[in-house]
């Protein structure tokens, strides 16, 4: 996707007017078939958009809203536990009902969303308003009946997995077998199985005997999407191990390790820092992974384990900005990346309300910003350009002028169409290329 390329339209936003820390998106996910989006927030707050059944429609309404969790606090370690939402994902749908994972630092829990739009009549033993009826007035028995009411959409909580980590959890991944999942924090990856909550099975441990001998830490995980078996999982080190049940139930020995060798001569006092993987996630075909570290987007073969076959530079420009970004800490945000649904196109965010669409077939980029002077539904997202030297172009936004605050670390791209999600700080943008085939854009 070039700087030339067609930009995607604006297709729907979700702008608040009032920042509050509780209101600030921290995940972002789209279900198997796109038709639900959920986002999560550091209030514990659950939000589902639903797409409207509109025959090219790209429109998302608010569905459902929940609290997820509540601020909790750890007696034992003398520990405050947020509330805030750190994943989403959602488990492929087997029946008319939706069942999703959220999970904050500590404990995730199952939800099911389901419609109700019949409420059963005549019950026997209870009268209209749920009151147990005096069992000596009841004479004869009758047969409950369903009468149509409006729709109302239901979320229950259906398990709750605590006590599984002593560490925050950073990563969530349901497994394609359907039945299990993995939950991974800084040190160790449990598997569960979603119909037992008392107890999971550790599949991974890093943990030294002494931690001072700690050299890193487990910043991401996933499950394969097509073989259950195989798993990755990144390290704050850059490095990625591909691990397989098969060989070993506790695979703390990689099947493969996958890793760039670090040029001597470009080594600096932030080089361990800039290579921590932020984000790894599996192409949809299941052959390439896609990471995420501070300045670059990698995509590794899962056959070439001597370095990422394709290199793209987010922003290259702020190599030479890593000393007020450490001391404003910046450099430690954790950008996430995603494929479009063909592994054609990865996309990844910035600073600036910025993010970074990269066509894989010609390795040409384009960023495009988020932001509210262009939320205008239908409205045209224009490309962005960072100055860094040479002819300025109008338009053109100096490095010194980024604002740091306005970062895109969390997104979602639709599973089969050129949709996608951008959560921008309190702000949730929905863009697509097109919103049907016969509209006049602007």
């Amino acid at each position: 996707m070039g700087e030339d390329a067609e930009s995607p339209k604006i297709n729907h936003t979700f702008l608040r007017d009032y920042v509050t820390e509780a209101d600030v998106i921290s995940t972002v996910e789209f279900n198997q078939t796109g038709d639900l989006l959920a986002t999560g927030d550091k209030g514990g707050r659950v939000v589902i958009f639903q797409r409207e059944t509109e025959v090219y429609s790209g429109e998302y309404n608010v569905y459902s809203t929940f609290q997820s969790h509540e601020p909790d606090f750890d007696y034992l370690k003398s520990l405050e536990i947020e509330e805030k939402i750190n994943k989403i994902r959602w488990l492929p749908q087997q029946n008319a009902a939706h069942f999703l994972l959220s999970t904050n630092d500590k404990t995730i829990k199952l939800w099911k969303v389901s419609e109700r739009d019949k409420r059963p009549e005549g019950y026997n033993l209870k009268d209209e308003e749920g009151r147990i009826k005096d069992v000596s007035t009841i004479t004869s028995l009758q047969v409950p009946i369903l009468k149509p009411t409006d729709l109302m959409v239901e979320v229950r909580p259906r398990r709750v997995f605590a006590n599984g980590h002593t560490y925050h959890v950073n990563s969530i991944s349901v497994n394609s077998d359907g039945e299990t999942y993995l939950s991974a924090d800084d040190l160790r990856i449990n598997m569960w199985h979603l119909g037992i909550t008392d107890r999971s099975f550790n599949i991974v441990d890093i943990k030294p005997a002494n931690m001072e001998d700690l050299t890193e830490v487990i910043t991401a995980a996933e499950f394969h999407p097509h073989h259950c078996h195989l798993f990755v999982y990144s390290s704050s080190k850059g490095s990625l191990r591909l691990c397989d049940m098969r060989a070993s139930a506790l695979c703390d020995k990689h099947a493969k390790l996958y890793e760039e060798p670090e040029d001597p001569g470009s080594r600096s006092f932030f080089s361990e820092i800039i290579s921590s993987v932020s984000d790894v996630k599996f192409s949809h075909s299941g052959r390439y992974m896609l990471t995420r570290d501070y300045l670059t987007a990698k995509v590794w073969d899962l056959h070439m384990d001597k370095g990422p076959v394709e290199t793209y530079q987010v922003h290259e420009y702020l190599r030479s900005k890593l000393c007020s970004l450490y001391e404003n800490d910046c450099i430690f945000d954790k950008f996430e990346c995603v494929w479009n649904s063909s592994d054609s196109v990865i996309m990844t965010g910035a600073y600036n309300s910025f993010f970074r669409m990269f066509d894989r077939e010609t390795g040409r980029g384009v960023t495009l910003e988020a932001w509210r002077e262009s939320s205008k539904p239908r409205a045209v997202l224009r490309t962005r350009r960072v100055y860094t030297g040479g002819k300025r172009r109008r338009g053109d936004v100096g490095v010194d002028s980024l604002d740091f605050t306005k970062k895109i670390l969390h997104m979602a791209w639709h599973p089969a169409e050129n949709i996608i999600a951008i959560a921008a700080t309190n702000n949730l943008y929905i863009f697509q290329d097109r919103v049907n085939p016969d509209a006049q854009t602007q």
